[in-house]
């Protein structure tokens, strides 16, 4: 869940929020809560390896809303992936000063693409092993730098609660939200383990209420601490890389190398976790005959061949869209498909799991709210990224209703 989200979509966050941005991290915790119950039911009711695209085989069968929405979760999780790609590229170039090397930022990127295809491709063994210790390094190395940046600017805590009015719209706030929940959506990943993990029907709901709980202090102590160092335009400037700017003056060039060191393990071991996850997702979604497949000539197992095509499509993503960009398309695929998981919920399986109607129902009501808003903000700032997700979302659609036409599932 710690990579792109607090490094990349920090400054973003704060443009659009502007002095609550820290405030806009809680509610966007808040929020994912919600959106996690529906998570945490399923997941107890229905462990298994194959995590959303199971939950939504159980709610709408065999049919072309259950593809349509598992591969709009697929793609929010390769466009993640070129996010965290260009953040990569864009942390390591702060180490020689170049804050704008247009070139170096995606190039990097997709020299992470493929590493992370390479580890996949070789086997678990290495993800296993390295996911405790990166994980380690990242709580440790965020939290250190959060605390020692609020003890250097001397601030306190009774100073980060907001005395006045938002200084930006309330729509373009709800719009940062969208953001904020995609720092969070992380915790989706925790449901593939249901087939691995002992009591699977407990544990899988545990992880993700720890998790979420873990990264909302992490992320207000990271907010508070990067606006006791910048300014909200000094931020917005150098929104891209604001964790490292923010470091600066605390804690001068070493601070920056620290950072940069820790936005590196963060997004390698998120980009690895995540491609495995979307390999397995889309393999059990071939083998269930719910999209479409083909080898192309190559050997092995079909797992293997998903991540050739999540590993490509990920590089396109990095090398064609800007960060902004690829946030905004992952923040619109992940809400709609959010919306289905909770309606399918409450609409097909409440005799098969035990859950109270009252917070799906919330839950559905927040994301449409914080849907809403974001893509009424973005038509105003970014309206190719609105043009070019709804147009996606309708060829997924429709395309997967054709091809399941042809296959006489529907």
């Amino acid at each position: 869940m710690i990579g792109a989200g607090i490094f990349a979509l920090l400054g973003q966050v704060a443009e659009l929020s502007g002095s609550l941005f820290p405030i806009a991290f809680v509610v966007g915790a808040i929020i994912s809560s919600f959106s996690a119950y529906s998570y945490i039911k399923l997941s107890n009711a229905f462990p298994s390896a194959g995590g959303i695209g199971m939950y939504l085989k159980k709610e709408y069968g065999k049919t072309t809303f259950t593809a349509f929405a598992a591969l709009l979760m697929a793609f929010s999780m390769i466009i993640n992936e070129s996010l965290v790609a260009r953040t990569f590229g864009t942390y390591v170039m702060q180490l020689f000063g170049q804050e704008t090397a247009s070139f170096w930022v995606p190039l990097l990127g997709v020299l992470l693409i493929i590493m992370a295809f390479l580890v996949n491709i070789s086997g678990n063994n290495f993800i296993e092993k390295s996911a405790l210790t990166m994980a380690i390094i990242k709580l440790g190395g965020i939290s250190v730098l959060a605390i020692g940046g609020l003890w250097a600017a001397g601030i306190s805590f009774s100073e980060t609660i907001p005395k006045t009015l938002p200084d930006n719209s309330i729509a373009s706030f709800i719009g940062a939200l969208a953001l904020t929940i995609l720092a969070y959506k992380g915790f989706t990943t925790i449901t593939n383990s249901g087939g691995e993990i002992k009591k699977p029907h407990k544990n899988v709901g545990r992880a993700i209420i720890i998790s979420i709980a873990v990264c909302v202090v992490l992320y207000y102590l990271v907010a508070i601490s990067v606006a006791s160092s910048l300014s909200i335009d000094e931020i917005i400037a150098a929104k891209d890389y604001s964790l490292a700017e923010a470091a600066r003056p605390a804690f001068g060039k070493y601070g920056v190398w620290v950072t940069v060191f820790v936005a590196i393990i963060a997004t390698i071991s998120g980009i690895i976790a995540s491609m495995f996850t979307v390999s397995r997702m889309t393999a059990m979604l071939t083998d269930m005959k719910l999209i479409p497949h083909s080898h192309l000539g190559m050997s092995g197992s079909i797992q293997k061949h998903m991540l050739v095509y999540v590993a490509g499509i990920a590089i396109l993503l990095a090398v064609l869209f800007d960060l902004s960009g690829i946030a905004s398309m992952g923040a619109i695929f992940y809400l709609v498909m959010d919306i289905g998981i909770h309606w399918g919920l409450l609409k097909h399986l409440r005799k098969e799991v035990d859950f109270k109607p009252a917070i799906v129902i919330a839950a559905i009501v927040l994301d449409v709210i914080v849907l809403t808003g974001f893509v009424l903000t973005k038509i105003k700032s970014d309206l190719t990224v609105v043009i070019v997700s709804v147009g996606l979302i309708l060829i997924i659609y429709l395309g997967e209703k054709w091809f399941l036409s042809k296959t006489n599932v529907h």
